[in-house]
This record gives structure tokens, C-alpha cells and sequence, in this order.
């Protein structure tokens, strides 16, 4: 696995967590986006996986949607129970497959692409 942080100032590093913590928050309930759009959000855009590592470590992200984030193909994070029940409870949709439904779920902020 590659390590991001070498990437970054301790500065970018900070901005970064603030700002993903800041996208996440912002998810409407019943809906979802992927670690790598919320990566693309925060300026990073080939940082999918350091997003993940942000939501699960970060002090305070419990506090957080974090389940409303998955990947891009809409499957739920390996080893979280209850990643599926959270979001079934917003009446997110699963296809046969187990993977979320994103044509009818994905959320982007309006102001992504001008």
C-alpha cells in the first residue's frame, strides 16, 4: 500500500483531513459518494484509500456519516457490519450484487463541475 503521507506537508496533511472531514459532513442522509470523489473534493485526487484512512482514524469522524462514503463501485467497507444496515436504515438501495445502487444514490455536489 502506498503511503500518501510522504506526499504531504504536515500542513496538507491537516488541510486535508479538515477538509474530508468537512465533504463527509456534508452527504445528505439516503445518499452516498466514493472515497475518490471526496479525495477529487479535497484536492487529492489520487488519494481514495488516504480518505478511508482519514474517516477511520481521525478523532471525531465516529461522529461523522462516514457509512453514507464507499467505493466507487458501490460496495460497503470489508470487516463493517454495519456499514449495510446503516444505510439501509436512509433507504439506500442495493442491487442483487450487495452493491449499493449509485445511479439512484450517488451524491455530487452541485458545484463540482461549473
Amino acid at each position: 500500500m502506498k503511503d500518501y503521507l510522504s506526499k504531504m506537508t504536515a500542513e496538507q496533511a491537516c488541510a486535508f483531513q479538515a477538509d474530508v472531514m468537512n465533504i463527509v459532513s456534508q452527504i445528505p442522509r439516503g445518499r452516498v459518494t466514493t472515497y475518490g470523489l471526496v479525495a477529487t473534493l479535497a484536492g487529492w485526487p489520487s488519494h481514495a484509500r488516504m480518505v478511508g484512512r482519514t474517516l477511520r482514524y481521525t478523532p471525531g469522524a465516529e461522529k461523522l456519516p462516514c457509512h453514507r462514503v464507499v467505493n466507487s463501485e458501490g460496495r460497503t467497507a470489508p470487516g463493517w457490519s454495519q456499514h449495510r444496515p446503516l444505510l439501509e436504515q436512509e433507504g439506500v438501495a442495493f442491487k442483487p450484487n450487495g452493491h449499493v445502487d449509485m445511479k439512484r444514490h450517488l451524491w455530487m455536489p452541485e458545484n463540482l463541475f461549473p
